[in-house]
């Protein structure tokens, strides 16, 4: 979600733009950048890379368990082995040979909210990445788990605290956790709570089991899910946009319909139309309408916003698979499904990670269609690739990151389109010249911040992330473009290589509670890996993140 005034846009996942670069080296050890990052806030490492095992023909898991066996006095869990503390979440092999495996803490069965970690082992057996921080101490600093409230009277609470009104798009689901508050850790039910009306919103609630008190509640984005099972032949349309422009369009043509489905890319693009409605709707509204006509020409005013989003959905397609190799946001061809015109003068555009569907309004008498700006629906599918890899939380350091992330590469895919691009996000939906959402080259015309001293450190979350997510996007803009930002002096490596840099940070190294102080490290490993450990673009890196004061 971004904020401009009194404009609020939750701008999700949108492919990354760079060119596809080769690793340079064969999953050996020469360019990896011996580093140890420890947290500001509570001091437990973050990041560490080198060699930090010696080259062994054991399995994987048993490589990774044993380090961590052997440093428990630096992650302090206790008498917990390292089998009872992690769970293996996803395994992958890089593309030189490296097997990258993601961890779930886990404390007495329950998963620590939040902790996740990347571990990177080269086909020789060594452990070369260790990347996210540890839960650590919680024999000593957990309270007794009573339980005097159950799961079902966890979600009474949530559905209490929401009002009686409150519309769901599933039913509340409910799971116990450790959630860390602060550094203080507590035993906590997780509710997760979609609400479509009386606006469409999602809420993971954290319960105290032992006396029922909401420990806290964070605003998170979701969407709807699409089933359908749709058929037909491929066809070509043409359809007119926000502005005006005639656009080629890939549709599905089944008996005397010609419906928006594109099935020319992965698992297929599907748009929708909630005929605006949607404010005060059910949930059987969603998706919508397909979009369909009897001829294959689409050109009366109701149908722009459906081209802008069919259109510029399969240009972020095209971006992800040319320029990274992505094959759709979970890179295994999922569909790609958008609802547009939601509600009436609804002034906002949502991705739902749980329902996997992009969600976009008219706007109002000052804007277009939320679909009107490329970047805006890259933004929005980025998320969606966030989600699939790094899952980001949504608070805090990682919460900015992520957005700013959705601006990068919303950006990055603009200038792939290479129409009218820059470095504004979401200049097109406004009418008046002259505005936009936000900027990366500089973030303080909007009022964001574009210096860690400067960082916004209220209690308000989705101010949080929306804010400071100027800082990371002002550290993307001097790494493409260089310039001398306060008293630092970046050297810009252009924009191809500035988005190859933070896709691969994304995918390999950034952990759901990921700081920037760790993104830093992430960025600088990843450009080690890309172009050498003595490569210009390290340094590049390191001045561009020094120039707005990330450590």
């Amino acid at each position: 979600m971004l904020k401009l005034s009194r404009y609020l846009f939750v701008l999700s996942s949108t492919f990354l733009l760079a060119i596809y670069m080769p690793i340079v080296s064969s999953a050996d050890t020469k360019n990896i950048i011996a580093n140890e990052k420890y947290g500001k806030k509570e001091g437990s490492l973050e990041f560490l890379s080198g060699e930090l095992t010696t080259p062994s023909s054991k399995n994987e898991e048993d490589i990774l368990y044993q380090y961590i066996d052997s440093q428990k006095h630096i992650f302090h869990l206790g008498d917990h082995s390292a089998k009872d503390s992690f769970r293996i979440l996803k395994k992958e092999n890089d593309i030189d040979g490296t097997t990258v495996i993601r961890l779930q803490q886990m404390y007495q069965g329950l998963p620590v909210w939040g902790s996740t970690q990347v571990a990177h082992i080269t086909n020789e057996g060594v452990l070369t990445i260790l990347s996210g921080a540890v839960a650590s101490h919680l024999d000593d600093t957990l309270p007794v788990l009573q339980q005097n409230v159950s799961f079902q009277q966890a979600i009474e609470i949530v559905n209490k605290h929401l009002h009686s009104s409150a519309q769901y798009v599933a039913p509340p689901t409910s799971e116990l956790v450790i959630y860390r508050k602060g550094q203080k850790p507590y035993y906590a039910y997780h509710v997760h709570a979609a609400v479509l009306s009386p606006k469409p919103i999602s809420y993971d609630y954290f319960i105290d089991p032992n006396t029922g008190n909401i420990l806290d509640q964070l605003d998170v984005s979701h969407a709807l899910q699409h089933e359908t099972n749709i058929q037909g032949s491929p066809a070509t349309g043409t359809g007119k946009d926000s502005f005006g422009n005639i656009r080629t369009l890939q549709l599905l043509k089944e008996k005397d319909q010609y419906q928006f489905v594109d099935m020319t890319r992965g698992q297929g693009i599907y748009t929708y139309d909630a005929e605006n409605q949607g404010t005060e709707a059910d949930t059987s509204l969603l998706p919508g309408v397909l979009v369909t006509n009897q001829t294959n020409e689409f050109l009366s005013t109701t149908s722009r916003a459906a081209v802008d989003a069919h259109v510029f959905a399969g240009t972020v397609y095209d971006y992800y698979k040319k320029v990274h190799k992505r094959n759709s946001y979970d890179n295994s061809g999922a569909k790609i499904v958008s609802t547009v015109r939601f509600g009436q003068q609804y002034e906002n555009a949502f991705w739902s990670p749980e329902l996997r569907q992009m969600v976009y309004g008219d706007g109002d008498e000052s804007t277009r269609s939320f679909t009107a700006s490329i970047d805006v629906v890259g933004h929005e599918i980025t998320h969606a690739v966030t989600d699939s890899t790094s899952k980001l939380l949504y608070q805090d350091e990682s919460g900015a990151l992520n957005e700013a992330l959705s601006d990068i590469f919303g950006t990055l895919v603009e200038y792939y389109q290479g129409e009218h691009s820059n470095y504004l996000i979401g200049e097109d939906l406004f009418i008046q010249p002259d505005k936009a959402v936000r900027s990366l080259s500089d973030p303080t015309q909007y009022g964001d911040p574009d210096h860690y001293s400067k960082r916004y450190t209220g209690e308000d979350q989705s101010k949080f992330v929306h804010t400071n997510s100027g800082i990371v996007n002002k550290a993307a803009y001097l790494l493409a473009e260089g310039g001398q930002h306060f008293d630092t002096q970046v050297i810009g490596i252009g924009k191809e290589k500035m988005g190859d840099i933070f896709y691969r940070a994304n995918t390999k190294y950034f952990t759901a509670s990921t700081t920037f102080s760790q993104a830093k490290a992430s960025c600088i490993q990843s450009a080690a890996d890309l172009y050498g450990a003595d490569a210009a673009e390290v340094q590049s890196i390191k001045q561009a993140f020094d120039a707005v004061g990330i450590e």
